[in-house]
């Protein structure tokens, strides 16, 4: 982020970006990007202003005092922003995709403790660095082939916040385009500045959008320069309101929009459907604050059902913990109401699966199903075991599994099932399966 400077008319304003941030000569000149100023009184005169680096310090929402936390600078340079996390008390990690001689020649200088990881953004999750309570991503989205991942790598990485730090294509005229449809500029070659190493130039309400749909429960915007636009990126929704005026939404049912189950892979992009009935009006998307597990999860879809009930859909948040996860609900003048589960990466383990009987599902008449419908008693399921990981078979043919009760004082659950029209008529074998594991066949009569 350049210091502020006098706007610009926006017909100039195109061509102004493709040279207003070009510091090649002066870097070259000075050989260092950050100034600093030591201990011993030695001052280091960088390109960046060491008065303009602590004003935009400044504007970071993080305490005076950062001790216990952990820091990650990604895109770190010369390590300024690093070197000043760790003098508030941080423990600090900087990484950056070159191994920078200055980063390492003021570590030294300082005495510093921080650690140093030559690493392209793309190989952080891999690293085994981690989660950190607040990211600094200073100067970086635009540098990258894919904005997208990467900010969605930064919110995985972060528990608390991410300060996130940009050029933008609009910083004299954002206010002129706010509700627009967000957009983002390429740059094929040297468009920019005249440096071939940046990709995309997003627009204020596209620096905003992108870090809300990347994962983070709520974007604060904290200043708009002529160039460059600041934002923190919270991993956690506000606290709740002290006096409520309004009673949590009764949650009706949750489950993956894709197999209807409550199991989540956190390598997909998956996303969770969940039902609500809150007598709130003009209910929006913006009003719903989803909890799973540690973080907040912001809706990007709300609808009403016929039902009268509202389908809200979340995706499920970067860096979610494995295993079962809380899901809590509230609106935005509510307290959260009481929490449901989903399981997320969470594996199959199946020992054994026994059949106690199987009855037509209408009539309950045994071994003898006639409506299209078979209900059977089943030991062994897993505590993760849904509609969609459980399946029922008549012979060959797959039956669709539509409900799992919870066991029974003897460990059987009840599970009911649907024939396709074409199933097999006749006495059949019927069977269930789950994670591999297949249940000895139990003879049944399909008219």
């Amino acid at each position: 982020m350049n210091p502020p400077q006098a706007d610009v008319t926006p017909s100039s304003l195109r061509e102004l970006r493709r040279r207003q941030n070009d510091f090649t000569r002066e870097l070259g000149e000075k050989g260092w990007f950050h100034s600093f100023e030591l201990p011993d009184g030695t001052q280091i005169d960088g390109c960046m202003p060491l008065a303009w680096q602590r004003e935009r310090w400044s504007r970071f929402p993080l305490a005076a005092d950062l001790t216990g936390k952990r820091v990650l600078d990604i895109g770190a340079w010369d390590g300024w922003f690093s070197f000043e996390a760790e003098r508030r008390g941080a423990s600090v990690t900087s990484v950056d995709c070159v191994d920078s001689p200055s980063y390492r020649q003021i570590h030294e200088r300082l005495g510093s403790r921080a650690e140093f990881r030559n690493l392209d953004l793309y190989e952080i999750p891999a690293a085994g660095l981690g989660r950190f309570d607040i990211v600094l991503f200073l100067g970086v989205l635009y540098h990258l082939k894919y904005p997208f991942l990467g900010l969605e790598i930064v919110c995985g990485l972060a528990t608390d916040v991410a300060v996130v730090e940009s050029f933008v294509i609009d910083g004299p005229t954002w206010r002129d385009h706010r509700g627009e449809i967000p957009m983002l500029e390429f740059y094929e070659t040297d468009e920019l500045n005249g440096q071939f190493d940046n990709w995309f130039g997003p627009s204020v309400g596209a620096l905003e959008a992108l870090c809300r749909a990347a994962g983070f429960a709520r974007v604060e915007r904290l200043a708009v320069d002529r160039s460059s636009a600041l934002v923190a990126c919270y991993r956690h929704w506000e606290p709740e309101p002290e006096i409520p005026t309004l009673d949590p939404p009764e949650v009706v049912a949750l489950a993956n929009v894709n197999t209807y189950g409550i199991n989540f892979n956190s390598r997909r992009d998956q996303y969770l459907a969940v039902w609500l009935r809150t007598p709130a009006a003009d209910l929006s998307k913006e009003r719903l604050h989803l909890e799973i597990g540690r973080f907040g999860a912001p809706a990007v879809h709300l609808q009403r059902e016929d039902t009268g009930a509202w389908r809200g859909t979340f995706r499920i948040p970067p860096g979610a913990d494995a295993g079962w996860n809380g899901v809590r609900l509230r609106l935005s003048e509510s307290r959260f109401g009481p929490p449901r589960r989903i399981a997320i990466d969470l594996p199959l383990v199946v020992q054994f699966i026994a059949v106690k009987d199987v009855a037509d599902g209408h009539t309950w008449t045994p071994r003898r199903i006639q409506s299209g419908a078979a209900s059977c008693w089943v030991a062994g399921l897993p505590e993760n075991c849904d509609c969609h990981n459980v399946r029922g078979f008549l012979g060959s043919t797959r039956l669709a599994v539509t409900f799992i009760g919870e066991p029974g004082a003897d460990g059987f659950r009840q599970v009911n099932t649907a024939l396709p029209s074409e199933a097999p008529r006749g006495d059949q074998p019927f069977r269930i399966e789950c994670g591999g594991v297949a249940s000895a066949s139990v003879s049944v009569g399909v008219e």
